[in-house]
């Protein structure tokens, strides 16, 4: 424990670690001139002294040991013992967006690992956790649209609001203009240079309050970005449907409106992708995020602590130790 607590501690000024050159010189003085001492004592026979040696005698070494380690101690003090801290800053100007993902019933669909709602919730949080500087909002949508998560740079709820994502939060459908709406309502307010939303759906509108024509003029009025993915493997994919006698697998075929995705991305200035595939899902969101790229610049700020004051007390007290004992208990009467 101790010295992994030293490997914590730098020193600011080492140097005063020569001085630690003394102890050996004084050790060297004390016992010459202890032999010294030692010689002056003449007496004619040791057999009167024998059984005689006392617990004074045996503990007269003690107050140069302590002097030793307070000036060790005070040498160490002097050193200036500090520990380091670094803290990293990014600061910058980042993107506003809104994750606007289809939760419809299709979006079980094994045709990628292990589903297509799965798989956009893994690159979702890939692509939250890249984005240092941005405020990122999750929009959900099916048959109706809901707020998951609002704006924020809290990268942990996030990741919560994109886990918690499921099938069967909301009403059945694919309600691409109240998706998309809503995804506008979280950034029209926004005061960022660019905002974007990042749609993604596997199927055909078939239903909502607002149409996707005018959930796209609403975006263009605000200045909103919009990039569109479809996702699904062509001709049919696995779904899962729920019988009297559990789950079975059934063939369904794939219908995206391209045209449609293609018609908002290009009039907001976003892009159209087409996700047949996991690895292809990843690669879009990686595009994406190499076309809106945030202004960060990261700072390390580093924080030193003076650890100096227990070392100096430790000393204080070994000094005042010493002095007691040498005018106390091991007190040299003339």
């Amino acid at each position: 424990m101790f010295f992994s607590y030293l490997n914590t501690i730098s020193f600011a000024t080492p140097q005063f670690f020569l001085l630690g050159l003394l102890l050996p010189v004084m050790i060297f003085w004390y016992a010459k001139k202890n032999a010294a001492s030692q010689a002056g004592i003449k007496v004619s026979s040791t057999k009167s002294f024998a059984g005689l040696t006392s617990w004074k005698s045996s503990l007269r070494h003690l107050p140069f040991l302590l002097r030793l380690l307070s000036i060790a101690f005070i040498i160490a003090a002097l050193a200036r013992p500090q520990t380091k801290t670094d803290e990293q800053q990014a600061e910058g100007d980042g993107v506003d967006i809104v994750l606007c993902i289809d939760v419809s019933g299709s979006m079980t669909a094994q045709d990628f690992t292990p589903s297509r709602m799965e798989a956009a919730k893994k690159v979702a949080q890939d692509f939250i956790d890249s984005r240092l500087t941005d405020r990122i909002a999750i929009v959900i949508f099916s048959g109706e649209s809901f707020t998951q998560c609002p704006l924020t740079t809290d990268r942990a709820v996030l990741r919560s609001a994109v886990e918690n994502i499921r099938n069967g939060l909301l009403e059945d459908g694919t309600a691409i203009g109240d998706g998309l709406s809503t995804s506008v309502d979280r950034l029209r307010t926004s005061k960022s240079k660019s905002k974007v939303v990042i749609l993604l759906t596997d199927g055909e509108n078939n239903g909502g309050l607002i149409g996707p024509t005018n959930a796209k003029e609403i975006a263009k009025a605000f200045h909103i970005k919009v990039y569109t993915i479809g996702v699904g493997t062509d001709g049919y994919a696995p779904f899962p449907i729920k019988t009297p006698l559990g789950v079975v697998m059934q063939q369904q075929k794939v219908s995206i409106d391209e045209k449609l995705l293609k018609e908002i991305a290009v009039e907001t200035g976003g892009k159209y992708f087409r996700a047949k595939d996991n690895a292809g899902l990843t690669n879009i969101y990686k595009e994406i995020d190499g076309l809106e790229k945030s202004k960060v610049e990261i700072s390390t700020l580093t924080r030193y602590t003076e650890k100096f004051f227990p070392f100096a007390m430790f000393a204080l007290g070994l000094l005042l130790l010493e002095f007691l004992l040498r005018f106390t208990v091991l007190k040299k009467f003339p």
